[in-house]
This record gives structure tokens, C-alpha cells and sequence, in this order.
């Protein structure tokens, strides 16, 4: 690839891995009757992935001009190349767990992130599924590192490489990693407890390529339940056609905000955790496993 420069070959490196990965996880699945895919949630995953791809293009020149702006009043220079790009990842993927977080503790966000969790299958294809308008705000969540001195080539490049590194964690394919990897990065096991439906593995596991964040910040669960993992949500969705895949959360939002009593309590259900309600009718994550641990001790 002489035309590309380094960072380009990279990319097209790590994106043929995955897609070549894809395949095999496919025929795999089907030699061995494992029934991991699903030609209608395949289709699904591809259509939300290519609606994030045409708005990360319509955005992209946005994100960029917001970096560089912001890079302008950067407050340090850091000179030396390995602490730059070592600082640049870690830190980056730092702000990608905040702003996971963001998209399962704050509801409006959830309502935009719900589609990358719908799917009741797990392969690679589920880490196409895009969360799809996460483009509109995802530079905001990165303004730290333009002020830190990284520029907006380099912020872009390295949340490439690591969102590619956070598809392949997405399999349920048994892969054997020593046991220190999983101390500090994400894989597939940790993943898997994600995009689980099962009441204690709400919520946990956030980190995109290093699993300290959640280690060091509570939201860190094993897979280790005696039943097996139940892929999607609490409560899938009725339909799941193109357009209500997309806003069947916002709809379910919008109806809980109508319908509350008070104007703080509309505020509320925008700001407050999915689940929370004003007259405890439906509960969040939280709530739902303290019940979880005081059944299992009674």
C-alpha cells in the first residue's frame, strides 16, 4: 500500500482483520448450528452502521473545526511521541467511558444509544449497530484532549483505532487471553456481560479498550451468573422496523414525559437514569439489582 501513509495502512489493516474475522464468526456459526446470526438483525446492524457512517461524514468537517478551534488554546505541548500517543489513547479512552456512562445513567442519552443494545444476537455485526446520532455530540466529550494539546487528525485517528479494537470485542466465541490481559483491557467476556439483558449485568463493563475505568469506578462485573447470557433489553420492542429501531425510545420517553404530573418531573425523566419514574412504577438498573441481591440472600 505505497500511496497510504502509515496511519491509512493501520486503518486498512485493523478494518479488513474485522471484516475478515466477520466472515469466519459467519461460517463458523452456521458449520457448527450455533445460530449467532440472524439474516433480518445482520440486515439491521448493516442499515444502522451505514446511517452512522453518512452522518459522521455530514459532521465530520464540524468535529473537525470544533477540535482545531479548541486546539488553539491548548495549555501544554507534550514533545515526545510515545508519551503523546500513550497519553492520547488512555485519556481518549477514558472520555469514551464517560461519555458510555452518559449514554446509560442520563435517559436522553440512552434514547440515542438504546439501538446498539436492541439486537438479541452478539457477533461482530452488533458492533456495527451504531448508536447512531452520537456523532451530533461526541466531539463535545473530546474537547478535553484538544485543550490537553492533541490535534483533531490525531483525536480522530485514535478513537478509529480503538472503536475498531471495541468491534472485535464483540463475539461470543470462547477466546483464550491470559488472565492479566483482562485485569487491564476489555474482552470479549467482559463485553458479552454489556450487551447482557440479565438484571446484574445492567449497566456494567463501559470501557471501550481498557477495563480499569470500570474496575476502578464500580461498574465492573465478571461473567460469572449460572444462567446464561440473554442478549438486548429488558423489554425489546414490539417493532423493529427501520425507523422504529431508531426512535422507539424517544417515543417511550416522550410518553412518560406527557403523562408526569409536574414540570421538575419532566425534567426528571430526561435527566434521570432509564427506569426512574415518578410514581415508582418502573424502577432503574440500580434499584432492580439491590432487589436482585436481597432475593438471592433471603
Amino acid at each position: 500500500m505505497p500511496h497510504l501513509d502509515h496511519r491509512q495502512q493501520t486503518a486498512v489493516i485493523l478494518i479488513t482483520l474485522l471484516i475478515v474475522l466477520t466472515v469466519c464468526e459467519m461460517w463458523f456459526s452456521y458449520r457448527e448450528n450455533r445460530k449467532y446470526y440472524e439474516k433480518r438483525d445482520t440486515l439491521t446492524n448493516i442499515y444502522l452502521t451505514s446511517l452512522a457512517f453518512i452522518l459522521n461524514l455530514v459532521v465530520n468537517s464540524s468535529t473537525f473545526f470544533i477540535l482545531s478551534f479548541t486546539y488553539q488554546y491548548r495549555l501544554f505541548t507534550i514533545n515526545n511521541a510515545i508519551a503523546y500517543w500513550f497519553i492520547l489513547v488512555v485519556t481518549q479512552d477514558f472520555l469514551y467511558w464517560a461519555l458510555h456512562y452518559t449514554g446509560h445513567y442520563c435517559r436522553l442519552f440512552w434514547a440515542i444509544h438504546v439501538t446498539h443494545h436492541s439486537s438479541e444476537h452478539f457477533n461482530f455485526t452488533t458492533g456495527f449497530r451504531s448508536t447512531v446520532f452520537e456523532p451530533l455530540y461526541r466531539v463535545f466529550f473530546y474537547l478535553p484532549l484538544a485543550l490537553m494539546g492533541f490535534n483533531a487528525v490525531d483525536i480522530l485517528y485514535a478513537y478509529l483505532i480503538t472503536q475498531l479494537y471495541g468491534n472485535m470485542v464483540h463475539t461470543q466465541y470462547k477466546i483464550p487471553l491470559p488472565k492479566w490481559y483482562g485485569w487491564i483491557f476489555v474482552t470479549p467476556a467482559h463485553h458479552r456481560v454489556h450487551h447482557a439483558s440479565n438484571i446484574p449485568y445492567l449497566d456494567k463493563n463501559m470501557g471501550m479498550v481498557l477495563i480499569i475505568w470500570d474496575r476502578i469506578f464500580g461498574t465492573f462485573r465478571d461473567e460469572d451468573l449460572p444462567e446464561p447470557v440473554k442478549f438486548g433489553l429488558t423489554k425489546q420492542p414490539d417493532n423493529v422496523g427501520p425507523v422504529n429501531i431508531l426512535f422507539h425510545e424517544w417515543k417511550a420517553l416522550l410518553h412518560d414525559v406527557k403523562k408526569a404530573p409536574t414540570f421538575k418531573n419532566k425534567i426528571q425523566y430526561f435527566l434521570n437514569p432509564p427506569g426512574w419514574s415518578h410514581d415508582g412504577s418502573t424502577q432503574t438498573a440500580r434499584v432492580l439489582q439491590k432487589e436482585y441481591k436481597e432475593n438471592k440472600a433471603a
